[in-house]
């Protein structure tokens, strides 16, 4: 019995068959599922990388799913995800043994931790959307390895560019790195264009090596025909490696060179030792002679000297090198060097000669000895005489002073300058650093030559008694001569600072009149003979103190000399009969002459003593005046003498009438 709705259901069956087939025939009639998945993905050996697989369009529900494209073409399922409202339910199912192993984060995107060269795939992402369809996308991902450091291996052999074909130069290798480096030669910093077909000029070959890790390791060996301007030449590689985004490395190698055999072209052979320009050494100096082929390796020398066109050999080595001890003039000559090379060309000159010049000078001899002595304005010639080679040039001086070229030195009309020492110097002008000299000194011998200062005249042009003055003798001669002086307290005779030859002494006193009478003189003396000098010093006065101090002693002494005469007088006159008495006391007894005091007292000067020969009042007291005025007139006089002689006048005693 079938229910009540079945006719009605059964009706309605076709029509949703209907609909069904109309929306697969329109399907904009309901929204499509698209992916967004990046194409190509790269990144560096051991970093992290996450592979995004978003849907687009609003979808409650679908599953997704990320497979792996291995290189049989499978595609293993990695990891699905299922949409259930607003969460994401995650299944991981096969991780191919990856460590650490695949995931998938909350958006659905693959995660591949630590990226390794193996991850180098095609990944697919499946989108399955129910009635919206099923969508999926492929990404590329790329892992990149930079190599380690370039590394050449150069051919430690001897390569002969005498070679017609190419020879193997050197081995470079990068290792461990993708994808696959390239390697590129180059020689002096330029790069060489070699093929890698073998030919005679030159080709190189490589060979690629993938490692256990999955790495890629390249090998390439450089094959090159050599020439000898390679000799000098460096060599190196290098590794050209890949970035992500398109960027590029390069890794240079080490440069190295090469050992090459070639045969000698060209042959020097030279004086190694300091030498002039003209090519001379000094005797006594050590000397290398050096010989250098351009060949290599390095071919053995002969060293020999060419005596009377015979060769003495010297010396065979392969460094080329010839000393010679403390050369002599002996062994100037021709010395010679010979390459031995087999190899080397039939028009190549493989001997060499040279011109060795031992310059020499021997010691000076002068036709005099060591000290020549002559007298004074007489002449002489010295000789100096001189072996060298070179030819040596002779020249005379004395205290730096040129006194004219070659071997005579003409001394005429000496003078006591003439003294000193005289040199003769030897220099060859070819070889500056060989040079010798002798000397003699002259000694002029002859009566002394002698020099005063003049005294200077006072401001006022007189001397005065008292006044200090230092007077000074100069003189030179040979014998050295011997200086005095007319009075004591000279200074010993000491040289002269700059003045070759000359001594000195002074003299420092007071001036006196004694001195401006007769002078005071110095003496210079030796064997040869004398002579003297007098210094004058013209007038000279008396000091102005002295002259004074003189008067006012006279004045002192004639005040008291007239004190004294006052006195007396007033006792002559209270007193005169006791005078009287004293005077006939003391008179002669008749028929004798009366004798004075002094013979050449005149009798005034008695009578101011005695008085007068008639007594009596009027007769006393006029002789007394007599004799009072005669004794006062002597008085002055004697005063006016001892004024005019304080005041530096000579006079013959008080009666000159100067005053």
């Amino acid at each position: 019995m079938e229910p009540p709705d079945a006719p009605a259901r059964t009706r309605g069956a076709p029509r949703l068959l209907l609909l069904a087939v109309l929306l697969a025939a329109h399907p904009d009639a309901q929204a499509e599922v698209h992916l967004s998945v990046p194409p190509l993905v790269e990144v560096m050996r051991g970093k992290s990388v996450i592979l995004n697989c978003t849907p687009t369009g609003a979808h409650d529900h679908y599953v997704l799913e990320w497979f792996l494209t291995d290189r049989s073409g499978a595609r293993p399922r990695l990891a699905s995800a299922e949409m259930q409202g607003s969460e994401l339910q995650v299944t991981m199912h096969d991780t191919r043994g990856r460590s650490p192993p695949y995931q998938l984060d909350s958006q659905g995107s693959l995660v591949l931790a630590e990226a390794q060269v193996g991850d180098e795939r095609d990944y697919v992402c499946v989108v399955r959307a129910g009635a919206a369809g099923t969508a999926e996308a492929t990404a590329r991902l790329n892992v990149f390895a930079k190599p380690e450091a370039t590394e050449v291996s150069p051919n430690k052999g001897t390569l002969s560019v005498m070679e017609d074909s190419a020879q193997e130069i050197a081995t470079c290798n990068s290792r461990n790195g993708n994808p696959v480096p390239k390697i590129t030669w180059y020689r002096n910093g330029q790069r060489l264009e070699v093929p890698v077909e073998m030919n005679p000029k030159g080709y190189m070959t490589s060979r690629t090596v993938r490692e256990a890790s999955g790495l890629l390791s390249l090998t390439s060996t450089l094959y090159l025909r050599l020439h000898k301007d390679d000799r000098d030449a460096s060599f190196h590689c290098a590794a050209h490696y890949s970035l992500p985004k398109g960027r590029h490395g390069r890794l240079d190698s080490p440069t190295f060179h090469l050992t090459l055999h070639y045969p000698t072209e060209h042959v020097q052979f030279w004086l190694g030792s300091p030498s002039t320009p003209a090519g001379w050494v000094r005797e006594g100096d050590t000397v290398q002679l050096l010989c250098r082929g351009d060949g290599s390796p390095s071919p053995e020398y002969t060293l020999f000297r060419l005596q009377d066109e015979r060769e003495e050999v010297l010396n065979a080595n392969f460094e080329g090198n010839l000393t010679l001890e403390g050369v002599t003039r002996g062994q100037s000559g021709t010395y010679g060097c010979r390459v031995e090379d087999y190899d080397a060309a039939d028009d190549v000159q493989l001997s060499k000669t040279l011109e060795l010049r031992v310059a020499y000078l021997d010691p000076l001899e002068l036709s005099e000895g060591k000290v020549l002595s002559l007298p004074l304005n007489s002449s002489a010639v010295v000789n100096c005489s001189v072996h060298g080679l070179p030819t040596p040039a002779l020249r005379w001086t004395k205290d730096s002073t040129p006194l004219g070229d070659g071997p005579m030195l003409s001394l005429s009309s000496i003078t006591f300058d003439s003294n000193g020492t005289y040199i003769c110097e030897a220099s060859l002008p070819t070889v500056p650093v060989l040079r010798r000299t002798q000397n003699f000194t002259l000694l002029v011998q002859g009566l002394p030559e002698l020099r005063a200062a003049e005294i200077e005249p006072k401001a006022d042009g007189s001397w005065r008694e008292g006044d200090e003055v230092t007077l000074i003798c100069s003189t030179r001669g040979h014998p050295e001569p011997k200086l005095s002086w007319s009075q004591l307290g000279g200074s010993p005779a000491e040289p002269i600072p700059g003045r070759q030859g000359w001594v000195s002494s002074s003299l420092t006193l007071k001036v006196t009149s004694a001195l401006s009478r007769d002078g005071i003189s110095c003496e210079a003396s030796n064997p040869h003979g004398n002579k003297r000098h007098v210094f004058h010093f013209g007038t000279v006065s008396p000091q102005t103190s002295q002259a004074g101090v003189a008067v006012m002693a006279v004045a002192v002494s004639v005040g008291l000399l007239l004190l004294v005469v006052a006195v007396f007088y007033c006792m002559r006159r209270k007193g005169g009969p006791g005078c009287r008495r004293r005077r006939e006391k003391g008179t002669p007894p008749p028929g004798e002459p009366e004798l004075s005091h002094s013979g050449s007292e005149r009798p005034e000067q008695t009578g101011l003593l005695m008085g007068g020969a008639s007594g009596g009042a009027r007769g006393g007291s006029g002789g007394f005046r007599d004799e009072v005025g005669e004794g006062l007139g002597t008085l002055v006089r004697g005063t006016c003498w001892a004024v005019e002689h304080a005041r530096g006048h000579r006079l013959t005693s008080p009666s000159t009438p100067q005053c």
